[in-house]
């Protein structure tokens, strides 16, 4: 099929596309509790025909299309929940949920994938092999959505999986590519400081567990800068630092919080050994105790050479060579990394950003948007390179 027919038959579908992702930005659901997400997804597949729906968890759905010949099959995944965040935008379809949002492009995505699995459902015919839409909850709250749809036999039998993340801070119209690694690990520390509380007034008859966490907060940056090579992607942040109840007593307590972001698997097994030492040793010394964890979230989103050629290939096919940005691995996670556990595949991006639109806002921000032109450009990404999946591209 050439980039024109696939073309023709994603102007065919671009109404239905924009309609479908209004609803579900006017009607987010959170992390695990996305049921009228999924019946919305499960009924309009429904209405497509020729394909076979189940539903693998409580808010997941699954359709498979069956070709009329045996062949190889493909997955495609899209996620479908929102955030804990208040919307400030301003818009007829803006939420209608009050302290919950579609504000990372997730109500586009499911959109995309409801496109691409109506176009496939008319071309039944002519498919050989199978593909399997995969819409899957929870992605933005651990454990996440796709190990439970992985540990429900969704990928059983799978060949090749894909999927993308509209991307706002990549103009519309470029596709983003990424070789190898692509997303962190993104995992989570506890550290509880136990001291002896008192007067502000007499500092020397307590353990300052302010004093002493500042400490531990400032030894920890030694990590990345003194413990790690330099060219070794790792992050270690605090973002949570919890003490005190007023300002002339000294707590008795210090709770701090934060993430530590790698792609090495051995890096990211030693980094908690680092922490609770520094921890340990800061904490003894002042005659203090301590508690800490560490989860580990999902894994990190590792590419695989082979299907992200095919990404590319597809995208200058459809686009251009100038519309291809290859770009650098960032330290955000994403769970698609447990269907990679399954079976080869490749994440890419779908830029979505518009400056002279002013859609220039971030991910997880209240004003967050995507220019809805580039619902189109995902879904013909997906039929095109679906259909090279299929026939063995890779």
């Amino acid at each position: 099929m050439t980039s024109e027919e696939i073309k023709r038959l994603v102007d065919g579908v671009k109404t239905d596309v924009i309609a479908w992702r209004r609803h579900l930005h006017a009607h987010p659901e959170l992390s695990f509790q996305e049921e009228k997400t999924a019946q919305f997804v499960y009924e309009t597949l429904q209405s497509f025909g020729h394909l076979e729906l189940s539903r693998p968890t409580k808010t997941s759905v699954m359709a498979r299309l069956i070709g009329q010949q045996p062949g190889r099959v493909v997955a495609i995944r899209a996620d479908m929940d929102a955030l804990p965040i208040q919307e400030e935008n301003t818009f007829e379809f803006a939420s209608k949920n009050p302290g919950v949002m579609h504000a990372c492009g997730h109500d586009g995505h499911t959109a995309m994938l409801l496109g691409t699995a109506k176009i496939f459902s008319q071309l039944r015919d002519d498919i050989r092999g199978e593909i399997r839409f995969l819409f899957q909850h929870a992605e933005e709250l651990f454990p996440g959505g796709a190990e439970e749809m992985v540990q429900a036999g969704v990928m059983d039998g799978v060949d090749v999986v894909i999927g993308t993340h509209l991307w706002s801070p990549l103009e519309r119209g470029k596709i983003g590519i990424v070789y190898g690694p692509m997303m962190a690990a993104p995992d989570r520390f506890f550290i509880r400081i136990i001291g002896k509380g008192g007067h502000g007034a007499m500092p020397h008859q307590t353990i300052d567990a302010i004093a002493i966490g500042a400490q531990v907060v400032t030894n920890l940056q030694h990590i990345v800068s003194r413990y790690v090579d330099p060219l070794e992607p790792l992050v270690v942040s605090v973002t949570q630092f919890v003490a005190g109840t007023a300002h002339n007593v000294l707590p008795g307590e210090v709770e701090i919080q934060g993430t530590v972001r790698t792609f090495d698997e051995t890096l990211r097994r030693t980094v908690p050994q680092w922490m609770e030492r520094i921890v340990k040793g800061i904490t003894e010394a002042h005659g203090a105790s301590y508690e800490f964890r560490f989860d580990y979230g999902y894994r990190p989103v590792i590419n695989y050479d082979e299907v992200t050629r095919v990404m590319e290939e597809t995208a200058c096919e459809l686009f251009g060579e100038e519309a291809v940005a290859r770009l650098k691995p960032n330290m955000g996670g994403e769970d698609f990394s447990a269907f990679l556990q399954k079976a080869p595949g490749s994440f890419f991006y779908v830029g979505a950003g518009n400056v002279e639109k002013g859609i220039v806002y971030p991910h997880h921000h209240p004003r967050f948007t995507i220019d809805e032109d580039a619902l189109e450009i995902g879904v013909q990404m997906f039929v095109a390179a679906t259909l090279k999946l299929l026939a063995g591209a890779e």
